[in-house]
């Protein structure tokens, strides 16, 4: 985010494009670092674009299995339902209580 509604994107034809978020898109969608989202391009500057549409990490997904999008962007993947690190097994017995 660079303020003021304007973002600078790396688009999959390895150009950096400042991207405005229009105004009632805005106010409705909060766009993060590594969100994929859908620019459209303007006719007359081709440095600036207008984002139209933030995809859902599902969306994403969908799109690179589709090979749409190229492999090697990391898409917001999560350990659903694994074990981390973080996670401790403790067994009580009610009888020695």
């Amino acid at each position: 985010m660079l303020g003021n509604g304007w973002i600078e994107a790396q688009c999959m034809d390895g150009e950096k494009r400042l991207g405005h978020i229009r105004g009632a898109f805005r106010k409705r969608v909060w766009i993060a670092a590594g969100d994929v989202v859908l620019l459209s391009l303007r006719d007359y500057q081709d440095s600036k674009a207008d984002i139209i549409l933030k995809y859902t990490a599902d969306e994403a997904r969908l799109l690179k299995s589709y090979g749409e999008l190229p492999d090697n962007l990391k898409v917001n993947e999560t350990d659903v339902g694994g074990e981390s690190d973080d996670d401790v097994d403790v067994e009580f017995d009610i009888d020695d209580i």
